[in-house]
């Protein structure tokens, strides 16, 4: 039984894997999750792996951890299952990482795009030969229409919702449909350039906003909510092994 814990940038996530399948998942908005070691030990895990986007576990908590139960926090020299090709692995987010692992476990011998559709949106590239060659980094849809909102002096703040136009024909509506077709042009275009590019491509979409986009895309997509978890866990198998 292994415990993967992934804290983004809003929401701390847990899944609990039994011989690699998930069978328990939970998730919290930051600053409410539970204590992880009673949570462990009610799960009657034996392995850990906690990954932070933001900082490292506290001393004490990762202390507290490392004693009762086999913990690894992922860290840019954590051993992973895959080649990182990143010139900067220090700077690499630790949930583009996971989540590329994650594509590498369901797809192995498949060129790859992993999109995580978050607070920002994530590009990320994989070889059929398992080697991760870097990606890109762009604003979320929310970040996007905050920003028209924030740097402009008259632009209202508008929400994401279904009602999109080709055209806007209202500063709503341009706003909203610039935002949200925007970022389909740009999953889609990614797409047909990694075709061009590679040959062949798997895309994975994952991430808050990852079923709302899908549903606005035209070609085939592989949505996953837990890719970064199922790619922890296979980085705590891979290290598990190692022992």
């Amino acid at each position: 039984m292994n415990l993967a814990i992934d804290i983004g940038n809003t929401r701390t996530k847990a899944a609990v894997f039994e011989d690699g399948t998930l069978v328990h998942y939970e998730e919290w908005p930051n600053g409410s999750a539970p204590d992880f070691f009673e949570y462990a030990t009610n799960q009657a895990v034996q392995n850990i792996i906690f990954s932070n986007v933001a900082s490292s576990v506290h001393p004490k908590v990762e202390e507290q951890l490392r004693h009762h139960f086999c913990f690894f926090e992922l860290h840019p020299t954590t051993p992973i299952p895959i080649n990182n090709q990143y010139e900067t692995p220090e700077t690499l987010g630790k949930d583009r990482l996971a989540a590329v692992v994650g594509a590498y476990a369901l797809f192995p011998g498949e060129n790859c795009l992993v999109v995580d559709a978050g607070t920002c949106i994530t590009y990320d590239w994989l070889t059929a030969g398992g080697v991760y060659l870097g990606g890109n980094i762009a604003p979320g849809l929310s970040m996007r229409l905050q920003a028209m909102h924030q740097f402009t002096a008259r632009l209202p703040k508008v929400e994401i919702g279904e009602e999109a136009p080709a055209i806007g024909r209202s500063t709503k509506m341009a706003l909203r449909s610039g935002a949200q077709r925007g970022v389909c042009l740009e999953i889609e275009g990614y797409q047909q350039w990694s075709l061009a590019e590679f040959g062949s491509i798997r895309t994975l979409l994952t991430g808050g906003d990852a079923v709302f986009l899908a549903n606005k895309l035209k070609s085939g997509i592989f949505v996953n909510h837990q890719l970064v978890l199922l790619g922890l866990n296979k980085i705590l198998e891979y290290n598990v092994k190692r022992l």
